[in-house]
């Protein structure tokens, strides 16, 4: 029996990184899965690796209301329900407010917070329709503390966590359960792309990334799927007392001085 036996989920951004470890383990644990991405060739490989039977993927920009109708008629249609949705799409960059685009900037708002919205909207009414369900929001250890260069991203991220909590408050009394997640430094693709550029984002902000990982109290990155167990542990009836609340898998880095 696995944990998530019986139940329909929706992962956005499932083409790859944390995402793509959501999709593979929520299959394992016996859910059926839609899941997204604008990385049509990656997602459609992912999902032929896990066969029709338990996995679909569409084509998904999470900023676009029609977007987001296809993927829940998906679900519903091809499975008969939805019970799960969890917010991973997101994008990263680092720039300093001085150097930063404001185009960039909105683009940055619109994929991580205005698409986790977008989403926790598009999903009332099937989870509603199935009796209940869990929404799951990744968030970032940068939604409780800011870093130079990361304003849009933390900004972006406070804001998943606060949506969060109004959802919870709101959605509660229906059977749905409303969680974030706030990862630190995970070993995916986008994060190591990232970290690459950290050091010359910020003019006089330098980044020891190696003594920063040997500080931490587990020194070194998550891998994906650490972070998928919590997620789905969220999705599962194992967390069902847990809503509006904030899950950290950082390390231990929020724990230290300073923070």
């Amino acid at each position: 029996m696995g944990r998530l036996d019986g139940k329909v989920a929706l992962i956005t951004g499932g083409a790859r990184g944390m995402g793509k470890s959501h999709v593979r383990h929520f299959v394992a644990e016996g859910a059926r899965v839609v899941f997204g991405d604008v990385l049509d060739d990656k997602g459609r490989y992912v999902a032929d690796g896990l066969g029709a039977q338990s996995c679909r993927y569409v084509h998904h920009d999470v900023t676009s209301e029609e977007d987001w109708a296809a993927a829940v008629t998906t679900a519903t249609e091809a499975f008969g329900r939805l019970d799960v949705l969890v917010n991973n799409a997101g994008v990263l960059r680092f720039a300093s407010i001085t150097d930063m685009p404001l185009a960039e900037f909105r683009q940055i708002i619109d994929v991580n917070a205005v698409g986790c919205w977008l989403g926790m909207k598009s999903v009332i009414e099937p989870m509603k329709a199935a009796g209940g369900g869990s929404i799951v929001n990744i968030s970032s250890i940068e939604g409780f503390t800011g870093a130079a260069g990361l304003s849009a991203y933390s900004a972006s991220k406070f804001a998943v966590r606060g949506m969060t909590k109004a959802a919870a408050q709101e959605l509660g009394h229906f059977g749905i359960r409303v969680n974030s997640v706030h990862p630190g430094g995970v070993l995916t693709r986008m994060a190591l792309e990232q970290a690459s550029v950290t050091a010359t984002a910020v003019p006089g902000h330098v980044v020891d990334g190696e003594a920063f990982l040997k500080s931490l109290p587990i020194s070194r990155m998550a891998e994906p799927i650490e972070i998928s167990r919590l997620v789905a542990f969220l999705a599962s009836d194992d967390s069902s007392y847990s809503t509006g609340s904030e899950f950290v898998a950082d390390g231990g880095v929020l724990s230290g001085p300073g923070y």
